[in-house]
């Protein structure tokens, strides 16, 4: 058998060969597209920030490709200090606020979270009144979901990292302050008790979805927007949809991996800091803060209400 040995000069030619043409062909196409581009312009032909005000206003409604209604200027704390939003093409999500994660019993240190649904009532009655969509994304797990879904998910909703206490298994009953007794339900599972959103979230929806204001996406795993589709994705997309307001539970997993994945993705990030929260360390939430800032915007619900309002 003849073994055939490439000397290194010759493996270094053929892998640069490959590697040049690829960047020759690709700096090609860039350096095309950056003539056409105003200076103050961030992006592509239809996927692009306009930066005005001596640098301290961004326009996000991409208002010379696509129709604009009546755009809002929102105050952000970050770094970003104020952003211009097309209403039509924007949209906020809320993140698992539900019962299994925010309910006294069944996750009695949630009170950050709780915290938050007073915030998150009052920026999704804004939304609406500016014909704004509302999108409820909560974990929502069905029977396909349990034969696809990875090991460590299903270790990391065990409690004794068995099956028989993960995804889908029941929880049994659970006894309110005022002695009714609720059927909790299967774990995080499509149509239970636990899965549905918490305290006064739960009827906000019910009348959102009734009047076609909110949207609801069930999600198998932290992120809604995880892979190359899900359901919210797959939305978004045929909706037109740019800016993502998000806030929820919690901030440092299934919301920041939900905000991460729709930079990713390439839409606009917006983190409402005080319509989310986190049982983490401290240093979750800030670890979430600082990098939203630095891929999006940060926004407090307050400042986002008055803006929507003006």
């Amino acid at each position: 058998m003849k073994i055939l040995v490439l000397a290194s000069s010759t493996w270094a030619f053929y892998a640069a060969a490959q590697v040049y043409d690829t960047q020759n062909s690709i700096t090609a196409i860039a350096g095309t597209a950056n003539l056409s581009q105003p200076a103050d312009t961030l992006g592509n032909y239809y996927n692009y920030w306009k930066l005005l005000d001596n640098g301290t206003t961004w326009d996000l409604t991409r208002s010379d490709r696509m129709p604009v209604t009546s755009p809002k200027v929102i105050p952000m704390l970050g770094s970003k200090k104020k952003a211009i939003i097309e209403p039509s093409r924007t949209a906020f999500i809320t993140v698992d606020m539900q019962n299994f994660f925010l309910h006294p019993k069944l996750s009695p240190a949630a009170v950050k979270g709780r915290n938050a649904v007073q915030p998150t009532l009052n920026i999704m009655k804004a939304f609406r009144e500016n014909d704004m969509k509302v999108l409820w994304v909560n974990w929502g797990i069905d029977n396909f979901d349990l034969v696809t879904l990875p090991p460590s998910f299903l270790d990391g909703f065990s409690t004794n990292h068995q099956m028989n206490t993960s995804f889908c298994t029941e929880m049994g009953p659970l006894t309110e302050d005022n002695g009714t007794v609720v059927d909790v339900g299967k774990k995080l599972c499509r149509g239970s008790w636990n899965a549905q959103p918490w305290g006064s979230l739960y009827p906000s929806m019910v009348e959102g979805l009734a009047s076609g204001t909110d949207l609801y996406f069930n999600k198998n795993r932290l992120s809604g927007l995880w892979g190359a589709q899900t359901p919210l994705g797959l939305y978004l997309q045929e909706s037109e949809i740019t800016t993502l307001f998000i806030g929820g539970v919690n901030s440092d997993q299934c919301v920041w991996g939900t905000l991460i994945d729709a930079y990713f993705k390439g839409f606009d990030v917006v983190y409402v800091e005080d319509c989310a929260a986190t049982t983490s360390p401290w240093y979750a939430e800030q670890m979430v803060r600082y990098n939203a800032d630095g891929n999006g915007f940060l926004a407090n619900s307050t400042y986002v209400v008055e803006a929507l309002k003006a």
